[in-house]
């Protein structure tokens, strides 16, 4: 039997009054891909963020249930906030590079991790460009601004920026949805190569993508997690009614 990357039992989340996620129980298996649909504002953004404690920089938000990660319960008050961000990367719905140089780009979390070695902040640099597939196409302008990178190259960028620091799952929340088809299709292929070495959790609207890269799907409507398995399952044979009419387009 593996043991799950990421449970969740029974999480409720508010925002104040409002009750954002009702009791969300979910198993995730290490080195694979899965991705939560939904309609917007049902929840499912939230839930990725639980996943590295996002939510914590939220006034008022209050959070019950259990989330673990490598079976560790990460809402634990000993629990290490750095050390699970440093472990569970993040790659947000538009690039958000830093105004720095490309290179400057992915040092960062080495940098602020006190690594200064510079034979090997070069070498994780180029790492890390390559397994984001973007080494070929900057290897020589690292010094450039990464603001004269396309969007699609961005993108690329910050998941080589959150590869850089060895994290071992992966959040993206819409990570295509600001990039044209050819650039969503890297970002795809790039999801695809790396779930060999990592956990990648991926929020999408486009079902599409979630049918093209994921494993796992779950549905989300209204904070609740309505239906969770095989993503082929989930798109040709989903269990609950709901699901299907999300599928098929009657609702959402």
């Amino acid at each position: 039997m593996i043991m799950s990357k990421i449970e969740t039992h029974k999480v409720d989340l508010y925002y104040g009054e409002f009750h954002a996620l009702k009791g969300v129980t979910i198993s995730i298996q290490p080195n694979t891909v899965t991705a939560f649909i939904g309609p917007s504002g049902c929840g499912k953004s939230t839930y990725l963020r639980l996943f590295n404690r996002m939510n914590d920089l939220i006034d008022n938000v209050k959070i019950t249930g259990s989330v673990l990660v490598d079976g560790k319960d990460i809402y634990d008050k000993r629990a290490d906030v750095d050390d699970l961000r440093k472990n569970v990367g993040m790659v947000f719905q538009k690039p958000n590079p830093f105004p720095k140089s490309i290179f400057e780009n992915v040092a960062y979390g080495l940098r602020v991790n006190g690594i200064n070695d510079s034979a090997y902040v070069e070498s994780k640099v180029e790492q890390s460009l390559k397994q984001a597939a973007l080494w070929e196409e900057v290897k020589d302008k690292l010094k450039k601004s990464a603001f004269e990178l396309s969007g699609g190259q961005q993108q690329r960028l910050c998941i080589a920026r959150a590869l850089a620091i060895e994290p071992s799952v992966i959040l993206m929340d819409e990570p295509a949805s600001a990039l044209d088809p050819i650039s969503t299709a890297k970002i795809e292929e790039l999801i695809y190569e790396l779930k060999k070495n990592y956990t990648i959790v991926i929020v999408t609207h486009n079902m599409q993508q979630a049918g093209r890269v994921s494993d796992k799907t779950g549905f989300f409507y209204l904070g609740e997690l309505i239906e969770y398995d095989d993503t082929k399952i989930i798109f040709t044979n989903p269990k609950n009614p709901r699901t299907e009419n999300y599928i098929t387009g009657r609702f959402g």
